[in-house]
């Protein structure tokens, strides 16, 4: 890692280019996808070893592409990735539902552990209402909430759901989200674009009984408003119950993305999708912006620039000037990075390098997601080359969210290091109010750039880092400072590590 850095600041130097130009906070994220082993494990059938493993490297490729934020999928349909007291293991996860790991571990520990000592964020990705991903291949166990409460549910399609209009899915959905909260150290809750299901051709969503049962004073001609309010309603539960736990834990959305299209409302973007948020998936996603209900939105702007009917750059600029004051991230889509794909715009991962400098000249733009995992892995068309080259060369540290109540995070406490047998030893002692820790490394002339992301050394959870002494750590031409990031990524005042002999 230390090589990076310096090869990338001999190449800032050779082209005329200022660190300091990079941001050194930024959203850099990755979606990690457990559904049918998309991304994580690889294989249902895995040993307990090798799933570290596998999960391991993959938090390490995000150190290497310099991302900060992963976004576990952890209930991909109404399952577990985690040890729930309430809903069973996943199938992808052991090979069938509502069989723990052998030997024993809860991934979602464990997830969170590795995380932090990489000081990586932790978002986890659950999907509210799918139950059943494919009816036909049903292998649900018998504690399964489907096969407990029948009712609850409608099929669609191939696919089985809670019913949105029924209050015993929210209250069933925020239970198990609460628990999640109050367990884990995790650093978001997240879902993504299944809201209501994407519609079928010539099959309208058979929701009946439920708005007959609960109309809520909307009509029968209103059948959509009242979809809508059923959405809104569970995304304030689930805000309102994760802040009455832990106010710090951020509430994030990736919907679909395009919210409606113009020539349907003026206040809609120039675009021309077949399904939107408000009218097909019915998410009134500027509603929850506007009342504070979401604390990010990561629209998922899979469409490459200059599309005629959905052009990236025209979709960016929307959401930019309708975030309301919610940090907004954007979606990437890595998988349609392909040398033969039918738009010549992903024949080059220039695509994605071209979308995320588009991002930075919009002010409301705070970062970005990648969609998925398993891509940092193929690195699809020297996609990881390009992104160092251009974008990501420096590491970024995770943002600070405005609608967070900030936490302020005690300074390291002895900070210090050590030489011995060849051997650099940092540490220092964790205050209070910290989740992880930013080392700075500085040539002696530059030791107040701390705004400069070419200083960062190293994020990390743990308290003290050990490197081979050579020409890129020796202290007697770098200085070394370390700061405190607390649960809200807020920073501390920097302290200055002094040789202790």
């Amino acid at each position: 890692m230390k090589k990076i850095f310096t090869l990338a600041l001999i190449f800032c130097v050779a082209l005329g280019l200022k660190a300091e130009k990079f941001p050194k906070r930024e959203m850099r994220a990755v979606w990690l996808a457990t559904v049918a082993n998309i991304d994580w494990p690889s294989s249902a059938y895995l040993s307990t070893s090798q799933q570290k493993k596998e999960f391991i490297e993959l938090l390490d490729l995000c150190k290497q592409y310099n991302l900060n934020t992963v976004v576990f999928q952890i209930r991909p349909a109404a399952d577990a990735f985690y040890a729930s007291e309430l809903e069973p293991w996943s199938q992808w996860l052991t090979g069938k539902q509502g069989k723990s790991p052998d030997p024993f571990y809860d991934p979602l520990t464990f997830a969170s552990a590795e995380c932090r000592k990489r000081g990586l964020e932790l978002h986890v990705w659950i999907n509210p209402y799918r139950v059943i991903n494919d009816i036909s291949n049903n292998k649900t166990s018998p504690e399964h909430i489907s096969n407990t409460h029948p009712s609850w549910f409608i099929t669609y399609g191939k696919t089985k759901l809670f019913d949105p209009g029924l209050p015993q899915t929210r209250n069933y959905v925020t239970k198990i989200v609460c628990d999640i909260v109050r367990r884990y150290d995790i650093d978001a809750v997240h879902i993504d674009d299944y809201f209501y299901p994407y519609r079928i051709p010539g099959l309208e969503f058979p929701d009946d009984q439920s708005f007959s049962d609960y109309p809520r004073g909307f009509a029968a001609n209103q059948r959509d408003d009242w979809r809508r309010h059923n959405v809104d309603l569970i995304i304030q539960q689930l805000h309102d119950s994760i802040k009455t736990i832990k106010p710090w834990v951020q509430f994030g959305v990736s919907p679909f993305g395009v919210w409606r299209n113009q020539h349907v409302d003026p206040l809609g973007s120039k675009t021309k999708a077949g399904q939107t948020n408000y009218d097909d998936l019915f998410a009134d996603i500027l509603k929850w912006e506007k009342n504070g209900w979401v604390d990010y939105v990561t629209p998922q702007v899979y469409w490459e620039i200059g599309k005629e009917i959905a052009d990236y750059k025209v979709i960016t600029d929307w959401w930019s000037k309708n975030s309301y004051g919610t940090q907004l991230f954007i979606g990437h889509a890595l998988y349609k990075l392909d040398p033969e794909a039918k738009e010549s715009s992903w024949h080059s991962s220039d695509e994605i390098v071209n979308q995320v400098s588009l991002n930075r000249t919009h002010p409301e733009i705070s970062g970005s997601m990648f969609y998925s995992a398993k891509f940092l892995r193929k690195n699809p068309l020297e996609l990881k080359e390009k992104l160092l080259d251009h974008v990501f060369m420096f590491p970024a540290l995770p943002v600070t969210n405005n609608r967070i109540v900030p936490i302020k995070a005690d300074k390291p406490i002895n900070a210090q290091y050590t030489l011995n047998g060849g051997q650099l030893t940092l540490s220092w002692e964790k205050g209070n109010n910290t989740k992880s820790f930013v080392i700075y490394q500085f040539q002696r002339w530059h030791f107040k750039d701390s705004k400069n992301p070419a200083r960062i050394f190293l994020t990390t959870g743990d308290n003290s880092v050990t490197y081979a002494l050579d020409e890129s750590t020796d202290p007697s031409v770098y200085k070394y400072v370390v700061t405190a990031i607390s649960p809200t990524n807020s920073e501390s005042a920097p302290v200055r590590l002094h040789r202790v002999k």
